[in-house]
């Protein structure tokens, strides 16, 4: 499977990337590094992840974030957000409906 992130899921990543830098050196490097890790999973396991709001929601492994996607023909998930899940569940659907 092919992966396709668009230009929302990668503003979400650069945000959640400059906040963990804010909190230590190197943590925001760390928070890239895993959640790509994560999407990169997908090319073996995507689709399998359960659907919320219409996205298959991704967990990642060790930040309190979800990537949102769904997959298109040909076999591409396509990464359309990567979410703080501490964020009010309101906010998350308001987010994924302007996407």
């Amino acid at each position: 499977m092919k992966i396709k992130i668009l230009s929302s899921a990668l503003d979400d990543l650069f945000e959640g990337r400059m906040f963990y830098e804010n909190q230590g050196e190197g943590l925001g490097e760390y928070f890239y590094d895993s959640l790509f890790s994560d999407i990169g999973s997908l090319t073996l396991y995507g689709g399998i992840h359960p659907k919320f709001f219409g996205y298959h929601r991704m967990l990642s492994k060790r930040f309190p974030y979800a990537i949102y996607y769904k997959i298109e023909e040909g076999s591409v998930a396509v990464i359309w957000r990567v979410l703080d899940l501490r964020r009010n569940p309101k906010k998350i659907k308001q987010a994924l409906k302007h996407s």
